[in-house]
């Protein structure tokens, strides 16, 4: 139990943790300190409300459907060995430094209409909370919520970092070299668990 939740934790901080609008977005709230409770728990309960369906579905699918598992389980290995490949890709060319919105007050209303934007219309985050975290979540049945709550661990604990640290993350957020040891290390992440997967679809 404590080793799918730990494994679901880091499948899921090295989703969130790419560089996407929606982070330089929580990021500039934070640096603002404006409505920042407000927009990290968005962030943070969408992420959960998404992955428990994914869990769920995948669960659902996985017990109606003889071989969907297998199916599941070498499709996040090609998707993760991908995404990885993507994560080094961005490291060798220099990564990007996350720089923050530009400035002007803007009221909550507008706020969290932006952030549920940037939530709740990105296909990426469907394909990385639904798909990609349902079908990883069915590799360590009969825990797969463990590992889902380990993934809903993860978005709480990096969105709040992300809006409450922002202050300190800033000067080293702005560095594009920063960016490229963190694409780096999600590459990293991505690949140890593709090959984990890997090896118990050989296994079976």
């Amino acid at each position: 139990m404590f080793g799918s939740s730990v494994a679901g934790f880091f499948s899921g901080l090295g989703l969130i943790a790419a560089i996407g609008a929606q982070n330089a977005f929580v990021l500039r709230q934070g640096l603002r300190r404006e409505h920042v409770g407000v927009v990290v728990l968005i962030c943070a309960i969408s992420d959960a409300l998404l992955v428990a369906l994914g869990v769920a579905g995948a669960q659902l699918l996985t017990t109606t459907l003889p071989g969907f598992q297998s199916v599941m389980l070498w499709g996040g290995v090609g998707f993760l060995l991908v995404y990885g490949a993507l994560r080094f890709r961005a490291a060798l060319t220099g990564g990007a430094a996350l720089v923050p919105m530009a400035s002007g007050q803007v009221p909550m209303r507008r706020v969290v209409a932006i952030c549920l934007a940037f939530t709740w219309l990105n296909p990426h985050v469907y394909l990385d909370t639904v798909a990609l975290l349902g079908a990883l979540s069915m590799q360590y049945a009969p825990y797969q919520w463990g590992f889902g709550a380990g993934a809903i661990v993860a978005s709480f604990v990096f969105f709040a970092s992300l809006g409450y640290g922002a202050r300190l993350l800033a000067p080293v957020l702005a560095r594009p070299r920063a960016w490229v040891v963190l694409e780096f290390v999600i590459g990293l992440i991505m690949w140890a668990i593709a090959a984990t997967l890997a090896l118990r679809a050989l296994g079976s």
